[in-house]
């Protein structure tokens, strides 16, 4: 199964999150600006591509670019890939769903939803 992360990256943009998911060699990068949550639908901006070496890493980046702590890890299930946009099934720590990120304005713009996973409450 291939790799998603989210970090938390505190740099020279102000604090963002970068949701990251790996695609063969490299990693799809979108910078959001707030966490993904339950019921997410946010701007996102379209990064270049990111080395696969940030799906384990935590600590300052190169180049004065400030920091990046891991907020979010796991696997994901591609549901759907098109040029204008993903639908992943997320299996993190903390994501467990839906998310769709679809470009809206522009080759950097985007949007990022997420939709936890339905959970059953009939036990409880």
């Amino acid at each position: 199964m291939p790799r998603f992360v989210v970090l938390e990256h505190d740099g020279p943009r102000g604090l963002h999150w970068d949701f990251m998911l790996e695609t063969g060699e490299v990693l799809a990068t979108w910078a959001l600006p707030q966490p993904p949550d339950a019921g997410s639908d946010l701007s996102a901006e379209s990064l270049p591509d990111h080395r696969p070496a940030y799906l384990d890493y935590e600590g300052p980046v190169s180049g004065d670019r400030g920091s990046v702590v891991q907020w979010d890890s796991g696997t994901y299930e591609l549901r759907r890939r098109s040029g204008s946009g993903w639908t992943v099934s997320l299996q993190g720590k903390r994501l467990r769903g839906t998310a769709i990120v679809m470009q809206s304005h522009g080759p950097t713009s985007w949007r990022f939803a997420f939709q936890p996973e339905a959970t059953d409450d009939a036990g409880q």
